[in-house]
């Protein structure tokens, strides 16, 4: 069996970046303590930042600019584009992506600000050790088409896909 594919609409991208904010914000309730800002991973956690940050209530936001996929369909080596000095070791700051898939972003992450919390969307078991927060888990084989990388379009029947 080949690749899945799993394609999330926009609304059900809101909804699940909404559930990551209920956890963060239960997380954030329990130690009594703000975020000092929120860091997002260019460009897949520009979105999910978006959501995060407005619903917790955040108005410092930061980026860090990786590449990491070529093509946008194969994970090649990973760039640094912009990295992370402003956060320092990333103590109380947040950061978000939409998906960590084979964690090699996450663990660049780790090194660049080791007390960060890095929350994502989704997770796939490769990935999941680094994700402090996540909300769904998605099978290492699956590719998720977001909602700002597809169109509308005809669909293959699944079974033709196989």
């Amino acid at each position: 069996m080949g690749q899945k594919f799993f394609s999330v609409l926009w609304d059900e991208f809101h909804r699940d970046s909404r559930a990551l904010v209920w956890k963060l914000a239960e997380l954030q309730q329990s130690k009594d303590k703000s975020w000092k800002g929120l860091v997002a991973i260019t460009r897949g956690g520009l979105v999910p930042a978006a959501i995060v940050a407005r619903e917790l209530d955040i108005r410092l936001i930061e980026t860090v600019c990786l590449v990491s996929y070529n093509d946008d369909k194969e994970q090649g080596d990973l760039t640094v584009l912009k990295g992370l000095e402003a956060i320092g070791d990333g103590e109380d700051w947040l950061i978000v992506d939409d998906l960590v898939d084979s964690g090699k972003t996450a663990s660049v992450i780790k090194k660049m600000a080791p007390k960060a919390h890095i929350a994502t969307v989704y997770a796939k078991p490769k990935g999941r050790p680094l994700a402090d927060t996540f909300v769904t888990e998605v099978s290492q084989d699956t590719w998720i088409l977001f909602p700002w990388d597809t169109q509308l379009t005809d669909a293959t029947p699944i079974i033709k896909q196989l």
